[in-house]
């Protein structure tokens, strides 16, 4: 026999269900659940896209570099290594995923920051709950980087990485894997 769900029954529910929804950007880890689907609750503003994993986002009134956690696109503006095959298509395909003024869910992992000082942050897109580091590994934009602790995603992302190899999506068809110099021709992006 169920017992009928009292207020304070029901207000600890509402409080656990928001706690989840909202997500921690400053502290704790995230529970380990699935990514979400459908639209999110926005707590930042994309201000630019720097390449195919690090995005500018306006949180709160101030501007953070944020690094996706899991993914690593190949390189376009790193001025001492040379630009990476398919790191301009990874760049322009963030570009086209986080243009400036998309509202955005951060959530953070067990560590906050990068030794570079960027927030490490897993990207959802508000509007439709886009999960954008999975979205950038499934279609072949990026490869599984997991640094431990953060790696509430990892069995999700690794599945991914996987199906896109399998599939000869992105880097693993143009390139044949993630690493590899592009052509003479290719030049940084902005």
């Amino acid at each position: 026999m169920s017992r009928p769900l009292t207020l304070l029954g029901l207000g600890v529910v509402v409080v656990v269900a928001a706690s989840l929804a909202v997500g921690n950007l400053h502290g704790g880890a995230p529970p380990q659940l699935a990514p979400v689907t459908g639209a999110v609750a926005a707590n930042g503003v994309v201000v630019r896209v720097v390449d195919g994993d690090t995005v500018h986002v306006e949180i709160s009134g101030v501007t953070e570099a944020v690094r996706l956690i899991g993914v690593d696109t190949p390189e376009t503006v790193d001025e001492r290594k040379p630009v990476q095959c398919y790191g301009p298509e990874a760049s322009a395909h963030t570009k086209s995923l986080l243009p400036p003024g998309t509202a955005v869910r951060l959530e953070r992992d067990t560590e906050a920051r990068d030794q570079y000082g960027r927030l490490l942050a897993y990207v959802y897109r508000a509007a439709d709950g886009l999960f954008v580091n999975l979205a950038l590994v499934r279609d072949g934009f990026g490869a599984v980087l997991l640094i431990a602790p953060n790696t509430t995603y990892a069995t999700v992302l690794r599945e991914a990485e996987a199906t896109a190899r399998q599939l000869g999506a992105g880097l693993w068809g143009a390139c044949g894997g993630p690493g590899r110099a592009a052509a003479p021709s290719t030049t940084r992006t902005p």
